[in-house]
């Protein structure tokens, strides 16, 4: 069977862009250990995009409040376009470009984090969400396509993709969602072997 240029071609182009996004293996790990410590203490994870980006947030929510690999304890995660009701209420009395700031603005606490996904990076719904994150004190972490784009702009920390095509930048976000959620739960486990030897030690001086 022959196999079309633009078919193989989608692999190569994955590919090369996957060599280049291991680089920035170092981010999602600091982005997983930081999860661990916000969420383990009680706060929570907001997650949004457009279109598949939407999915791509939303797989990362369902792999924080399910699990990703192990069983472990659930966690916070919202993904604020999951929300239809909100969403198409929001959208019709304030516009769209407030359909996830909104939903920032009720859900968020400072402390908590946004992740936003945008192969773009200029959608103008994210953009009013990083202002209202920032301001309501989240921390505020962007996925995008090639930069420099206005999201990574607008956020406090960036991971920006460099392909061609939209498709290939939402497949290394999925990518980069499963790498955060491998550093997230290898951070909750340190935690809770520190714990766990920390109580030992307590029990060996009580007796």
């Amino acid at each position: 069977m022959t196999v079309h240029p633009p078919v193989v071609g989608h692999c190569d182009e994955l590919l090369h862009a996957l060599g280049a996004f291991r680089a920035s293996a170092h981010v999602t790990q600091r982005w997983g250990d930081r999860l661990a410590a916000v969420l383990g203490g009680g706060g929570r994870l907001l997650a949004a995009g457009n279109g598949g980006s939407a999915a791509q947030a939303q797989h990362l929510t369902a792999e924080i409040v399910g699990r990703y690999r192990d069983d472990r304890p659930p966690f916070s995660a919202i993904a604020l376009h999951a929300d239809t009701s909100s969403t198409t209420a929001i959208a019709n009395d304030y516009g769209v470009d407030e359909v996830f700031a909104r939903q920032v603005r009720a859900h968020g606490r400072e402390g908590d984090v946004l992740m936003l996904l945008s192969t773009s990076g200029a959608s103008a719904n994210l953009l009013s969400a990083a202002d209202a994150a920032r301001a309501a004190g989240l921390r505020v972490w962007a996925l995008t396509g090639c930069a420099p784009n206005p999201l990574m702009a607008g956020s406090d920390e960036s991971l920006c993709v460099e392909a061609p095509s939209t498709a290939t930048v939402q497949e290394i976000h999925l990518v980069a969602v499963h790498m955060i959620c491998a550093a997230f739960d290898a951070a909750l486990e340190r935690g809770a072997r520190g714990a766990r030897a920390a109580g030992r030690a307590a029990q060996r001086k009580r007796r």
